[in-house]
């Protein structure tokens, strides 16, 4: 095991976007919900503000425990926002409301 924490932060790491992709046949899911859509406007949003990798890391997650076939689940830390039932075409509002429009609020919890 090797701890790397002090390196993520000296990159300027301030934010992780977690969303759940995860599939299940028995169950609603994020998966079936639109989660990879969902993930990929989180993607477009971040990269169209060159913050992609930089100071935010996303990341496909399996089940974030708010399942729904509404949409897909989010979780934004380490504000530790919580968001479910989440479309594609609300990611630009919700990461606007949580980094500001030109994501510039980023390491600070949003109003």
């Amino acid at each position: 095991m090797e701890e790397r924490t002090a390196e993520v932060h000296e990159r300027g790491f301030s934010d992780h976007v977690l969303v759940c992709t995860n599939g299940r046949e028995e169950h609603a899911c994020c998966g079936e919900a639109g989660g990879e859509a969902v993930f990929d406007a989180v993607v477009v949003w971040l990269r169209e503000r060159d913050l992609l990798w930089s100071r935010v890391y996303v990341a496909e997650t399996g089940c974030l425990g708010l399942c729904s076939a509404d949409g897909a689940a989010i979780a934004v830390h380490p504000r530790s926002n919580w968001y479910a039932d989440v479309r594609p075409d609300e990611v630009a509002a919700l990461l606007a409301e949580e980094f500001g429009p030109d994501g510039s609020r980023l390491g600070v919890p949003a109003d």
